[in-house]
Order: C-alpha cells, then structure tokens, then sequence
C-alpha cells in the first residue's frame, strides 16, 4: 500500500494485494478436500460428454467419435446402475458387525447368566443376541455367517419372519444404542430383551 501524494487515502498496490490474496487462499482452511476415486470418474465422464456433445452440435463428429460416444454412454448408465445397487444395498445392511463363532443357543444362554452375574450387562445383551440369531438359524429364518451386520440380519428376518421384525428391529436397537451410544445397560435393559425375545420365539414356533 503506498501513500497518495495529494493528502487522499492511500492507494493498494496491486501487486501487493495478489500476493496478500495468494497469501490468504493457501492457508488450509480454504484448501479443496481431495476427490475420491469415484468423483474424478464422474467429472472425467462429464468432460468426455461435453466434449462430445460440442462435436455433434458443431458436425464434426467422425465415425471413431460416435462409437466412443455410445461408448461413454453405454459405460454411465452402467455405473449410474451400480451406484444404485451399492447405495441400496449399504442402506439396507449398514449395522454392526456380528462376529465370533457359531455356537449353540444355550451355550450363549449360559454365557449371558454368567455375564449378568458379573454385572456386565453389555456382555449379557450381546450373547442373548447371539442366542436368538443361533435359534433363529437353527429353524432356518436366518444364515448365521460370521461377519454379517445387524442390518443384514434385520433384512433377512423382514423377508423370512415380518411378522416378528418390529421385535428383532428392538432387539437391535437395545443392542446398537448400548454399543455405539453409551446407553445404560442393566437389568431393565435384560429384562426388555428377554421380553422382546419371546416374542420372536413365539412368531418362529
């Protein structure tokens, strides 16, 4: 910034203010997050569009240029279609992870006494889970595979039991909210699930 000779305000020197500008525009705050894989494939997609597009609307397309053409959009609507299967399918199973070995119900009946026993409650809500999925795979409404989520089982017990899904929907949701969320745990917890539980059994019988 350099002083008006007249007495006025001062003048910014331009130069100084682009290099103030530069200066401002590369702390971290104002940097662009990086785009995934995905998001460079759609902008790649895009520009190639466009491009073409362009030669059309101008006539200059050749023969090699409209096979790309249907080319490039044969491979959107293919990825369009994929994204939507993705999407669909991660709403449907997103949860938790169910882990561990399969084991028999009551192995996991006697596991949740021992753990309320011992007061840890979040032990006990986790293997009266594993119990119900284990007789619930056991009478054949359920596959009980290591590493499948709760959203998946939720799913499966919608298809193969609805009229038992609003109960194993709470089940879960005692589980999840005790998990992820911190909630209390304790013996009106047990008792919920225990009660929620015997529903699901009954609708199974």
């Amino acid at each position: 910034m350099s002083a008006d000779p007249t007495g006025g305000p001062a003048r910014l020197d331009p130069e100084a203010a682009r290099q103030a500008a530069r200066s401002i525009l590369s702390r971290p705050e104002f940097a662009r997050p990086p785009q995934n894989p995905l998001d460079r494939l759609r902008h790649w997609v895009g520009q190639r569009l466009s491009e073409l597009l362009g030669s059309i609307l101008g006539g200059h397309l050749t023969l090699i240029g409209w096979i790309v053409l249907l080319v490039v959009v044969a491979a959107s609507v293919v990825l369009a279609a994929r994204l939507v299967r993705l999407h669909r399918h991660r709403g449907s199973a997103a949860g938790m992870v169910v882990d561990g070995p399969r084991r028999h119900p009551a192995d996991w009946l006697n596991e949740a006494a021992g753990c309320e026993a011992r007061g840890d409650y979040l032990g006990a809500l986790r293997a009266r889970y594993r119990a119900l999925l284990a007789e619930l795979a056991h009478r054949g409404y359920v596959d009980e595979i290591p590493g499948r989520t709760t959203g998946e089982y939720r799913r499966e017990v919608a298809d193969a039991l609805p009229l038992a899904a609003p109960e194993f929907d709470g089940i879960t949701d005692l589980l999840e909210a005790a998990v992820y969320g911190a909630a209390p745990t304790g013996r009106a917890e047990a008792a919920r699930m225990d009660e929620l539980t015997g529903r699901v059994r009954a609708r199974a019988r």
